[in-house]
């Protein structure tokens, strides 16, 4: 791909929306076990982050169904945590309240991470990445694997009275989001060919990982629960991915290659919208715009 076919390198992801049934009880995952800050609540519309970063949107929708097994969605948020301390503090407080949400954990060569389910079936990732100089790449592709981390462990050697106090002041962000998909080529042809990220890791036609300016991946897609699966119905679950790009050339590049590969978006001069081949709806904008 030429750099015009490319997201810019500073690209990066911002706050993914969910809707969901209980707004209190969701909040209060967010809120008290991932240790997310409040920001606002008005409307039926929770906006929760780290210090004034919006990282998860919960807009409640109670008339609406959860989604049925094996549909396109949310595999799961991922919100990264600059420092070890940082991780520890939010895994040792929403395993110690929410403990039967804990899914699992992995040291992924470039990072550590740990998995949960909030309440209303949605997947979070917590984690923290190795700096770019530890990562290794192989022929364009970086090298990533699945090795279990004893989480007791992970809280001994890294857990502090520091992190744990105040800890929804400091610094966190969305780092990836990984969706659930009906099959890899397709997710291939428009993540890549069309939006312009640039692939990162495959798993066959199980998983792809695709990023933007050499990050291990901004999204990913796999298929592990979803074979098979068409355009999703209007339901509980992900209701919007942000994907920020640096400046207004960048998103007019976007709009440009999206309408040049026939991909239907609205641009209201703020965001670009756009839905995915699985009904995922996408928006793309610029730091402030949106």
């Amino acid at each position: 791909m030429t750099t015009q076919q490319l997201l810019a390198a500073d690209t990066s992801m911002g706050a993914v929306t969910l809707r969901v049934a209980d707004l209190d009880r969701m909040i209060g995952y967010y809120r008290d076990g991932v240790l997310l800050s409040l920001l606002s609540n008005e409307n039926g519309v929770a906006v929760l982050g780290r210090g004034t970063t919006p990282i998860v949107i919960l807009e409640h929708a109670p008339s609406m169904q959860h989604a049925a097994p094996h549909e396109a969605g949310l595999f799961h948020t991922a919100i990264l945590f600059d420092t070890k301390a940082d991780l520890a503090a939010a895994l040792y407080s929403v395993a110690s309240r929410w403990p039967q949400t804990f899914t699992g954990s992995a040291d992924h060569l470039v990072s550590n991470a740990f998995y949960f389910t909030d309440p209303e079936g949605n997947g979070v990732e917590l984690y923290w990445d190795r700096d770019r100089t530890e990562w290794s790449w192989t022929h364009g592709m970086v090298d990533m694997a699945t090795i279990f981390v004893d989480p007791n462990e992970f809280l001994r050697e890294n857990l502090t009275e520091d992190a744990l106090s105040g800890a929804s002041a400091r610094p966190g962000r969305v780092g990836h989001v990984h969706l659930s998909v009906g099959d890899v080529a397709t997710a291939r042809s428009f993540y890549v060919d069309r939006l312009g990220f640039d692939t990162t890791a495959a798993m066959g036609d199980q998983a792809l990982f695709v990023s933007a300016g050499g990050y291990h991946h901004h999204m990913a897609m796999n298929t592990w629960n979803s074979r098979g699966a068409g355009r999703r119905q209007l339901g509980l679950g992900l209701g919007l991915v942000r994907i920020e790009v640096p400046d207004a050339d960048d998103l007019g590049a976007l709009v440009s290659r999206m309408r040049d590969s026939g991909v239907q978006s609205a641009d209201d001069g703020r965001t670009v919208a756009f839905e995915d081949p699985w009904a995922n709806r996408i928006e793309v904008t610029t730091p402030g715009r949106g």
